[in-house]
């Protein structure tokens, strides 16, 4: 497998949260590596409610992670 996260450091939430995004979209890749399937089944989660719901914990969890790893962005001074 490639590497593709040499971090979880970012310099702003905005970046960490980014990261987030492509650390939830890595994960469905990494899960169904088929493109032509996460194609086909793309049109049954994109318009349910639920899904996309469930999609956004997942990235807000993975955005806990990164601001736990970036020491929340604050100044420890």
């Amino acid at each position: 497998m490639t590497t593709w996260l040499p971090t979880l450091i970012t310099q702003t939430p905005q970046e960490g949260y980014e990261l987030a995004v492509k650390l939830s979209r890595m994960t469905i890749k990494i899960t169904q590596p088929d493109a032509e399937a996460r194609e086909r089944m793309r049109p049954e989660y994109a318009e349910d409610a639920d899904s996309l719901i469930s999609v956004s914990q997942v990235v807000a969890t993975h955005f806990a992670t990164v601001a736990a790893a970036n020491g929340y962005w604050t100044s420890k001074s």
